[in-house]
């Protein structure tokens, strides 16, 4: 039996997510020799503590004794702020590490990260789980195999049903950043081509308070990519409906929708039609439970050698360009051109 040891920094909601999905891994890899140990920490020690203890994992009191660990991987769980110091921690004891977008605040904080991650060669992966969502991962395949033709549009709509907190959205970046930028990676990972400009709108009818700290409640993004064809990127905080990610994609000879299915947050209007007939999401953990445990279990692959990395910084600092571009047009009322890669 191999053993590998992952460290976790960040024992937050997303965190435990991760947690339980590497702890449940071992079901699924004990077949193959390969069992998974997980270390924790957090400023929250207490709790940490106690989520250790119900994983059987180990909990350690500091970032610098998690390091000091010899584990074999890092998984960063932590507030965006924290990233670009614990990425470069990871690259300089020499271990892959696995990273919750985004890299780091901003394209332009995120850019030195990325020279110190290629200065250093180091492998970091970002948590991108839409790209391992069976929707997703179908529409790319029957694209790439020529099912669909040429593509003419392709709409988005990324909603939650109920806002985060406001304290949240205050140091999120914006819709378009904390929310869109999911959809803008996926748009450039389907379609292998790059946006190049967005003009984007946005409204307030929920909270006020959301507001209050610059942010906007539901955006629409009308979105060019370089060879021409169109796209549309919607979000909103308000979907009473449930928690609804979809995207449709229609081309010169088919269309597919991404998460139509008997769980979708809609109903249809036509007489006698009574799809979807399931309980809707509520959350995007739900919505992509299946697509967070093969992300983390990809990122047992990369740790291990077998396979390449299937989200680069690279990647996901070029979505976050898109959402730059989105959000400086929400803010200017212009179409923004979205601002070239240098060195990507």
């Amino acid at each position: 039996m191999k053993d590998i040891t992952l460290g976790l920094v960040g024992v937050g909601r997303i965190g435990v997510m991760h947690a339980n999905n590497i702890a449940a891994l071992n079901g699924v890899l004990h077949p193959q020799g390969i069992n998974v140990r997980l270390r924790l920490t957090d400023v929250a020690a207490e709790h940490t503590r106690a989520v250790a203890a119900g994983l059987g994992a180990e909990f350690l009191p500091s970032v610098e004794a998690l390091l000091g660990s010899a584990i074999d991987g890092l998984v960063i769980a932590t507030g965006t702020g924290t990233h670009p110091e614990l990425i470069r921690a990871g690259v300089d004891v020499g271990i892959p590490v696995f990273c919750e977008k985004p890299v780091a605040l901003n394209v332009a904080e995120s850019l030195p990260v990325l020279d110190y991650i290629r200065a250093n060669k180091g492998t970091v992966q970002i948590g991108h789980q839409r790209r391992f969502d069976a929707g997703y991962l179908e529409a790319k395949r029957a694209y790439e195999g020529g099912e669909l033709g040429w593509i003419h549009s392709l709409r988005a709509v990324t909603c939650d049903m109920m806002p985060p907190p406001v304290e949240f959205l205050a140091t999120s970046g914006g819709l378009f950043r904390d929310c869109s930028v999911h959809d803008f990676d996926i748009l450039r990972w389907l379609t292998g081509r790059e946006i190049v400009e967005v003009y984007a709108k946005g409204s307030n009818k929920g909270d006020p308070a959301i507001g209050g700290v610059g942010d906007v409640d539901t955006a629409l993004a009308v979105v060019t990519f370089d060879d021409g064809t169109l796209g549309s990127v919607g979000a909103s905080r308000y979907n009473g409906a449930g928690h609804d990610v979809r995207l449709e994609i229609q081309g010169s000879a088919g269309s597919l929708m991404v998460g139509l299915d008997e769980k979708a947050a809609l109903a249809s209007a036509e007489p006698g039609v009574g799809f979807p007939s399931g309980a809707s999401h509520r959350t995007f953990a739900e919505r992509f439970d299946q697509a967070y445990r093969s992300e983390m279990a990809a990122f047992v692959e990369l740790v291990l050698g077998q396979r390449d990395n299937p989200c680069t910084p690279e990647d996901a600092v070029a979505a976050s360009r898109v959402a730059d571009a989105a959000q400086e047009s929400l803010e200017t009322g212009l179409a923004v051109r979205v601002a070239a890669a240098v060195n990507i």
